[in-house]
């Protein structure tokens, strides 16, 4: 197993920073002391009833009767409360590792997902270490599985997209929506993919993945929501043109970064969609409806293209 260090430097000096022994002590000793805390309050709730005074679910809480862990049963409120602790000090491990950074939509909601079972791992210095190894060891795997999902999103029933790599520009639907009152954006898998594809795009140009208080899509919501009536977008990465039916036409400023995503796709189909389609989740009915493949069983504009992408 590696140590701490070798696991945890590999993205932001905050967490290397963090000692991980301080925060499983950190954690245990505030464990020990709720447990005593709630002892102590079971011992004067039986006081206070002995007395005629109530117990303390009954003077403990203003107006009206909230619950609350610390007057529930000691067994069964120290399970909740340990879970409820331990999976807010892995959300912000994960947060400070820079760990998020890399993954796309579907992965973080695995990962968010995963802190929500009453089975998660408890926070331990062994977990901490072997939880991000393994995620370590996996980065390029979940970073390229990121690029491959938001290539298949993509409809084939445009034209301009290629069903063998990312050209120039792109087509997505869904991304905005239009009324009386102009544009607006809408919530939805196509912004998590707008939001993904900036990631890696700055991941492999080496820049720091902005969060999501700052990323496109919030960028894009603001821009539309200061200029109801306007159809165009620009930033560093894209230019983004949008329409009334929903559509909007995404044009890549890096075409050297293009190339990259591309030669990931490439190593994932090198002869071309049809290879391996089981490994990653199958495409949508829409994709493969509406091309009709070639003797070889690569769609026939494919089979022209993939000598580009090889």
């Amino acid at each position: 197993m590696q140590t701490e260090a070798e696991v945890l430097t590999d993205h932001t000096d905050v967490i290397c920073s963090t000692s991980i022994e301080r925060i499983v002590t950190g954690r245990n000793a505030a464990l020990v002391q709720i447990e005593t805390l709630m002892q102590q309050l079971d011992d004067i709730s039986t006081l206070t009833r002995s007395i005629g005074g109530g117990k303390a679910n009954e003077w403990g809480v203003r107006q009206y009767r909230y619950d609350c862990w610390l007057m529930e049963d000691t067994d069964t409120a120290m399970k909740a409360i340990t879970r409820n602790i331990d999976r807010d000090i892995w959300r912000d491990l994960m947060k400070k590792s820079g760990m998020l950074a890399i993954m796309d939509a579907q992965a973080r909601d695995e990962w968010y997902n995963s802190l929500e079972k009453e089975d998660i791992p408890a926070i331990s210095e062994a977990n901490i270490l072997s939880t991000f190894e393994q995620l370590h060891l996996n980065k390029g795997e979940m970073f390229e599985r990121g690029v491959i999902n938001v290539f298949k999103g993509l409809s084939w029933d445009f034209k301009t997209n290629s069903p063998c790599k990312f050209d120039a520009k792109i087509i997505v639907t869904g991304l905005v929506k239009y009324d009386r009152w102009g544009f607006g954006m809408n919530w939805g898998w196509q912004r998590d993919r707008l939001a993904d594809l900036e990631r890696m795009l700055m991941l492999l140009d080496g820049k720091p993945v902005p969060d999501n208080r700052a990323d496109v899509t919030r960028r894009l919501g603001d821009h539309i929501h200061a200029n109801r009536h306007s159809n165009r977008y620009e930033d560093e990465m894209f230019v983004i043109k949008y329409f009334q039916k929903g559509t909007a036409h995404i044009t890549f400023k890096r075409p050297e970064l293009v190339d990259k995503l591309n030669d990931i796709i490439a190593r994932h189909y090198p002869g071309g969609w049809q290879r391996d389609e089981r490994e990653v989740s199958c495409p949508m009915p829409s994709q493969v409806s509406q091309r009709k493949p070639d003797g070889n069983g690569i769609p026939k504009r494919c089979a022209k293209e993939k000598a580009h992408v090889n």
